[in-house]
């Protein structure tokens, strides 16, 4: 199987910081893989021949040659000034087109989310812009035959298999298994292979539909998330009512 793998640099920080353009502001903080797409990799990787491919600043040729060390055969960097500042539409234009370049493929390979947005939506919107069925919130592939792939989603209500036709998309979970470490021999050849670069002009996009000028998102505010782990014990089905009526009028008084 031919199989492309889109992966992403994300600050390793939870201190993120925003211009005044309400844009990530990425320059000297260190990065890494996002975590999803490393089991994205790994997924890619056990199911046939990987190009590991994404779209950021020159220095993520190292991420790429990271993802080369886990297996993947080659990598391709979609990097350009012209794509600074997009937001998910916007990019999920950009790695079309760059996968449209590298000709027909079995299956793309995304993760679920990136921890520096938390949108999910590059994934769906890439699926839409290669008019591919796509297959979201994946936990594990079962097989892979006779022309279709099947998985098993993990929801909040539970769990599904699902069965889609090739060539298709996928979007990954974290998995329940710890990633494979790359031996020596595997960052050697990652270090004297070849990361192919390409620009807005080699992907035929103009300035209109990439990076800022492409993205219709607008950021008014962002914050953290905060979550409560506050739990209240009942013993019968009258307390249980009483406790849900009493969050209703809760919610309802905030």
């Amino acid at each position: 199987m031919k199989i492309f793998v889109c992966i992403k640099q994300v600050p390793d920080t939870g201190d993120i910081k925003w211009t005044e353009n309400n844009t990530m502001v990425r320059e000297g903080v260190e990065s890494i893989t996002n975590p999803c797409d490393v089991y994205a990799i790994e997924t890619g990787v056990k199911l046939g021949m990987a190009t590991a491919v994404t779209m950021g600043p020159p220095q993520a040729e190292n991420m790429l040659r990271n993802a080369i060390a886990a297996g993947c055969k080659n990598a391709v960097l979609l990097s350009d000034k012209k794509f600074a500042a997009a937001d998910t539409l916007a990019t999920a234009r950009t790695l079309a087109a760059g996968l449209k370049k590298l000709g027909h493929c079995d299956l793309v390979v995304c993760g679920q989310y990136a921890t520096d947005g938390d949108t999910a939506q590059t994934g769906p919107n890439l699926a839409n812009f290669l008019d591919l069925p796509q297959v979201t919130y994946v936990k594990e592939v079962l097989n892979v035959e006779n022309g279709y792939i099947t998985v098993k989603r993990e929801l909040d209500r539970g769990t599904e298999t699902v069965r889609a036709k090739l060539p298709a998309l996928i979007c990954v979970l974290e998995g329940d298994f710890e990633p494979k470490r790359p031996l020596i021999n595997d960052t050697i050849r990652a270090q004297n292979g070849q990361v192919i670069v390409r620009n807005a002009d080699d992907l035929g996009l103009s300035e209109h539909e990439i990076g800022i000028k492409g993205s219709p998102t607008y950021v008014n505010r962002s914050f953290r998330m905060t979550t409560s782990h506050e739990a209240r014990m009942v013993e019968t089905i009258d307390e249980l009512a009483e406790a849900i009526n009493e969050a209703k009028r809760g919610e309802r008084d905030e």
